[in-house]
């Protein structure tokens, strides 16, 4: 015999999974039309029960003390008749109460033994002889609803009895629940009128909205929803606008991104090539020239046998060496300085502004750098890229006659400051314009390293500021 299980999902009732999977196939109109006409029958139908309920017991307690009420004067009427044994005027008053009162059916008096001396009924039937529990078998057979009372004659003459019926009364019952009926049929129309009046005031907006997320998805961002009403869905409306305005916005400075990216590209390229173009031309203009004089100089020296010529050409060989050398190391310098790897950023920046100054004798140019350690070699790289870029756009174009670099650290990062006097510019026009590669490039390296650039210009003078979090997990830039 298998193990019984257990266990919540086991014994789960599925019947809510269920009931909420079916309603969920219908739309929101259909649900509310649905919820209002079930309750506006359930109340209807509860209503007429409770009503028809009511009058029913109302009119079977009404009819049966009406009845006891006319047996009992016609009690009082019969008596004397009777003890003067007038069978005719007992009829004949039996024959007044069932004429006069309507619902009524039949009169009857009887001995005590049950024998019916004199009787009056509807159809004219007013014969003698019959038992009263014959005559009252077969009229409960004959009238529906029958209501018979039967109160004492005094002094001891006997039983009247006295029947009526509640047909007439029950009639005007069933036209009353008829009419409620009718009444709920009519409110639930109109419930159901409303309810499709107020499932479009409600869908309308919202199907505009789900219409509207389509166009979006489609990729048309001009599209708006249409807010109704100040309400929720008005409010979620104006949420979704909000969004497709925030995505309009960012596509467009996405699309703009890529635009200054491309045109950037092109100008990197541009760049390298210009830059190969220039460390073609110190290769082939310096060190290719020294190259040569050391080889036209070695081959004068073989030839020679004459110690001062000799002399000569090993000097001019020693002078030749040193130079190319010398612009060998510079090459390698402005490619990459090996002081930043071995000493650090401090003394590859005071290194670069010293040569800085030989190369721009017209610009004073001064660097603090405060770090009391050395930083990862992400940091030090991006920080010098980014000053060596700054001050060689002072060279070039701001004709400022000084320029100051301060690097320190502060509350969790390092900052590099490059400011000078000269000429400022519109550095949003000039990103904008993507004309400048170096701004693009020493924005793109600390924003790798999840620092900020910002650029300060006026007539006065350009201020860079740099700040990258000292805690970086990147690989090094070069």
């Amino acid at each position: 015999m298998p193990a019984a299980t257990s266990g919540k999902g086991v014994l789960a009732d599925p019947w809510p999974d269920r009931f909420k999977a079916f309603a969920g196939r219908f739309s929101v109109r259909t649900k509310i039309i649905g919820i209002v006409l079930m309750l506006t029958t359930i109340l209807g139908l509860g209503i007429t029960w409770q009503v028809r309920t009511a009058m029913s017991t109302l009119v079977e307690s009404e009819l049966t003390v009406r009845a006891e009420t006319i047996a009992l004067e016609v009690a009082v009427h019969v008596a004397n008749p009777i003890a003067e044994r007038d069978t005719a005027g007992v009829v004949s008053i039996l024959d007044d109460a069932v004429a006069s009162h309507l619902d009524s059916v039949f009169a009857a008096v009887s001995r005590a033994d049950g024998i019916i001396i004199a009787r009056a009924f509807t159809d004219g039937d007013g014969t003698p002889g019959a038992t009263l529990d014959e005559v009252l078998a077969r009229k409960a057979d004959e009238v529906p609803g029958l209501h018979a009372v039967s109160v004492p004659i005094e002094p001891d003459a006997g039983l009247l009895t006295y029947g009526m019926t509640d047909t007439r009364l029950e009639r005007t019952v069933d036209g009353v629940t008829l009419q409620l009926l009718l009444t709920t049929l009519l409110v639930g129309a109109i419930g159901v009128l409303a309810a499709t009046l107020l499932t479009w005031l409600l869908t309308r907006p919202i199907v505009d909205l789900v219409r509207t997320t389509h166009k979006v998805s489609q990729g048309d961002l001009s599209a708006r929803a249409a807010v109704a009403a100040e309400d929720e869905i008005g409010t979620l409306a104006e949420a979704f606008n909000s969004m497709v305005n925030e995505l309009e916005t960012s596509r467009a400075v996405v699309a703009e991104t890529q635009q200054l990216r491309t045109r950037l590209l092109e100008r990197l390229i541009d760049a390298q090539e210009e830059e190969r173009k220039r460390i073609a031309r110190e290769l082939h203009d310096g060190v290719g020239q020294s190259l040569t004089s050391i080889m036209l100089a070695a081959g004068l020296l073989e030839q020679t046998e004459i110690p001062d010529e000799r002399d000569e050409y090993t000097a001019r060989i020693r002078e030749a060496s040193a130079d190319t050398l010398k612009q060998v190391r510079r090459l390698g310098r402005e490619l990459r300085p090996s002081v930043l790897d071995d000493l650090g950023l401090a003394a590859a920046l005071d290194r670069y502004v010293a040569e800085f100054r030989l190369r721009c004798p017209e610009i004073t140019a001064e660097v603090h750098c405060h770090l009391p350690d050395r930083l990862s070699p992400t940091i030090e790289t991006t920080l010098y890229r980014v000053v060596q870029e700054a001050m060689t756009n002072v060279a070039r174009h701001s004709g400022a006659r000084t320029v100051s670099v301060l690097i320190g650290l502060r509350m969790g990062t390092v900052r590099a400051i490059v400011e000078d006097n000269g000429n400022g510019f519109d550095p949003d026009l000039k990103r904008a314009s993507g004309e400048s590669v170096g701004i693009h490039g020493m924005i793109e390296r600390v924003e790798l390293l999840g620092g900020r650039l910002d650029i300060e210009s006026s007539d006065h003078g350009t201020t860079v500021y740099a700040e990258v979090p000292i805690s970086v997990n990147t690989a090094a830039p070069t």
